[in-house]
């Protein structure tokens, strides 16, 4: 029982657990905030234009007492959409801006570096230079 137990706090300790957490429950609220826009400003809009706060009743028909909604599918289609581009614009992109600056940062860094060797090369010559030693670089 002890090492069954042992093996739940090592599971529920590893990162992935806690990362998947925390992705559940920023979800959540994340969820809340597309919610919040859309019945706060898109569904409003809607309202303005089809005189309805959503489009799932537009071209609803009746055929063979089959009931037809493209207004159904086409309401799932903007939702989908409209979540799909605040996740991209308030999620992926700056993400992205991130990590094209680490990746710049990175760069630099490695560009000072490797000048940095060069300089002490330079300097590491001129000091055998003036100590009458002659360097590898010119031994060739």
């Amino acid at each position: 029982m002890r090492d069954l137990l042992t093996g739940f706090k090592d599971f529920i300790a590893r990162g992935n657990v806690i990362d998947l957490a925390v992705g559940i429950a920023i979800g959540t609220a994340f969820t809340a905030v597309v919610t919040g826009l859309l019945n706060g400003i898109i569904n409003p809009l809607i309202a303005a234009v089809f005189g309805q706060p959503d489009i799932s009743d537009v071209g609803h028909f009746t055929l063979n007492n089959a009931e037809f909604s493209i207004g159904l599918f086409l309401q799932a289609l903007l939702n989908f959409l409209i979540v799909a581009a605040a996740i991209y614009f308030f999620v992926v992109v700056p993400i992205n801006k991130l990590k094209s600056l680490r990746k710049t940062s990175e760069e630099v860094v490695e560009e000072a570096a490797a000048e940095e060797v060069v300089l002490l090369t330079e300097i590491r010559d001129l000091l055998r230079a003036q100590s009458g030693a002659q360097s590898p670089s010119q031994s060739n």
